[in-house]
């Protein structure tokens, strides 16, 4: 029989785009301010005061570890949870998540001044006549991290729970002030380097203020409860456990930029953290995409992938890789062959940095793509629940490789080395992700395959897309009761996909796409719609409803499960056989 209605995947990929742009232009909001702010300190202080900035990275990468963990970590873990139907743990991890990463913001802003003098020589380990300067920034900086924290985290939540702009908005408002203050402190209160770290604190400030109007929302579904302390630590280390194979790159990333800065001021001296620090802030404008994509392919991937529709998780993570392999490519074309414009932005005028400078530039790009592709996969593993290979690239990619390379290289080479680790380390961990995904296939029969190491769909799974429309639905319900003839089950489905899509629609002044898949387990059908129409949980008979027809579904299935989840209703109807 020639089905009438194959899945388009419309529906996926409306919900990326819509995911997509807003945590994109978060991404943006974040990284191009920060670029920018880099600029802005290169030009009102001088480029040489970089190497401040750049000796205090492992401190901001070191918080970033925090609020990745526990604030995207939980994020997951809350989506996973509204796949599943489970509204009370949902709301666990949500309360769990933002009051301990308050909590650990507040810890560190305390620990970070009363010992800021000992923390600042530390840093500046091979290069103490950068002390003061660092201890400015460190102070000024670490204030803030009770406002970043929060509003970095509750940001991750409000995106799964189906409201990606507001996040934008706040970091956008964040970013904004830091630049405007940037100026103000810097030239108006002659606060130097400080002030720079003191524009970014305030920023941080106002954007978590601005971001707690989610609690006005009358559509949001998350909300804090009341857990007994034995239960508030089990999920936090369930939260942990799983945020930190994606959250362990920033602690890698905080071990190697203090491990680089050490080589660069034996092997270069204060030029080549000058370089590093441009080559770094580059990686801004890079990060917007690679940000913007993982983040919003991760709570995606990590509900399709919980329910079992291998072909839409496939779906969504072809169109993220295309995403970044096409914007790291670019921006590694555009570096290596003029990385002078970079220069001239940060406006670099000593004889001595300009060509440690551009050198740096030229190597340190080839490594984009690879950053690009590892730092994708990083994050697709774990939101399918794949913690320990997770783990395994970022310790390769962000720690092992890199440092091993740089220190081996830079016996040979010198600086050189240093620019050069970076390229193959990506490199290495893409052969080893490739050769692992070779092992998988064979161990597993190929019930695993292809780089991504995803499941297929199997051949009893009939997956459907129609327009919102009666005469579309009644036709879907008969050609599902087709496909089923030799079951004795076959009529029951086919009304209660007719029962649901006529509801659905119904309901709806219009509904664009849905989704329907009908997945045969012998002993019990399992029918999942996913629509973007208003909340309609068919649990619930409403009697006000002029086309409620649902008491019939309620009748004929043996289970019916509904969640809202990324923006969507998603049902799912079992059907004993």
């Amino acid at each position: 029989m020639i089905k009438m209605y194959e899945r388009n995947y419309e529906l996926l990929r409306s919900k990326f785009s819509e995911f997509f742009l807003p945590t994109l232009f978060t991404s943006m909001a974040g990284n191009i301010c920060l670029f920018v702010d880099g600029l802005i300190v290169s030009f009102l202080l001088g480029a040489g005061n970089l190497s401040a900035i750049q000796i205090v990275a492992p401190v901001a990468t070191f918080v970033n570890l925090i609020y990745w963990m526990i604030g995207l970590g939980g994020s997951v873990l809350c989506s996973v949870a509204k796949a599943e139907f489970d509204s009370n743990k949902s709301n666990s991890y949500f309360t769990v998540a933002i009051m301990s990463l308050f909590s650990i913001g507040i810890l560190i802003a305390v620990f970070g001044v009363a010992f800021s003098g000992s923390i600042a020589k530390f840093l500046c380990a091979s290069q103490s006549a950068l002390i003061p300067d660092v201890t400015s920034y460190f102070v000024f900086l670490i204030i803030g991290m009770p406002f970043l924290c929060y509003m970095m985290s509750l940001s991750y939540f409000i995106r799964a729970d189906g409201i990606p702009t507001l996040p934008f908005r706040a970091i956008l408002l964040a970013n904004i002030i830091n630049i405007c203050f940037d100026v103000i402190y810097i030239k108006f209160f002659a606060l130097g380097i400080g002030g720079a770290a003191l524009a970014s604190s305030t920023g941080f400030l106002m954007g978590s203020i601005f971001i707690s109007y989610y609690f006005f929302k009358s559509e949001r579904t998350l909300q804090f409860i009341k857990l007994k302390a034995g239960k508030f630590f089990n999920y936090l280390k369930e939260i942990v456990t799983s945020g930190f194979s994606s959250s362990s790159t920033q602690l890698y990333l905080t071990l190697k930029l203090f491990i680089i800065n050490i080589l660069l001021g034996i092997y270069i001296g204060k030029s080549g953290l000058v370089a590093f620090g441009i080559c770094y802030n580059s990686l801004f404008i890079l990060y917007i995409f690679l940000i913007g994509t993982a983040q919003t392919m991760s709570p995606i991937v990590s509900v399709y992938f919980k329910e079992e529709d291998y072909s839409g998780v496939s779906y969504v993570i072809h169109r993220s890789l295309k995403i970044v392999l096409v914007s790291s490519l670019a921006l590694s074309a555009l570096f290596i062959v003029y990385p002078q414009s970079l220069l001239m932005l940060y406006s670099v005028k000593n004889p001595a940095d300009v060509p440690v400078v551009l050198n740096a530039l030229r190597i340190f790009a080839i490594s984009y793509v690879g950053t690009a592709i590892t730092f994708l996969y990083t994050f697709y593993s774990q939101a399918i629940q794949k913690n320990q290979l997770s783990t395994i690239i970022s310790l390769l990619e962000g720690l092992v490789l890199p440092i091993g390379f740089a220190v081996a290289l830079s016996f040979v080479f010198g600086g050189n080395g240093i620019w050069i680790s970076f390229a193959l380390a990506e490199i290495f961990t893409i052969v080893f992700i490739f050769v692992y995904s070779k092992y998988i296939n064979k161990k597993t029969d190929g019930e695993y395959s292809g780089f991504f190491i995803n499941k297929h769909n199997d051949d009893n799974v009939f997956e459907h897309t129609i327009k919102g429309n009666i005469e579309e639905a009644v036709n879907l319900s008969r050609e599902v009761q087709d496909y089923l003839k030799d079951n004795k089950s076959s009529t029951l489905v086919s009304l209660a996909i007719e029962e649901m899509l006529v509801n659905i629609i119904n309901s709806n002044d219009e509904v664009d796409t849905i989704d329907v898949i009908v997945r045969d387990n012998g002993d019990e059908i399992l029918i999942s719609i996913k629509d973007t129409g208003i909340d309609f949980n068919p649990v619930i008979e409403n009697d006000n409803m002029e086309f409620d027809n649902i008491s019939v579904l309620n009748k004929i299935a043996e289970k019916i499960d509904y969640s809202r989840v990324l923006g969507l209703n998603s049902t799912v109807i079992t059907i004993k056989n």
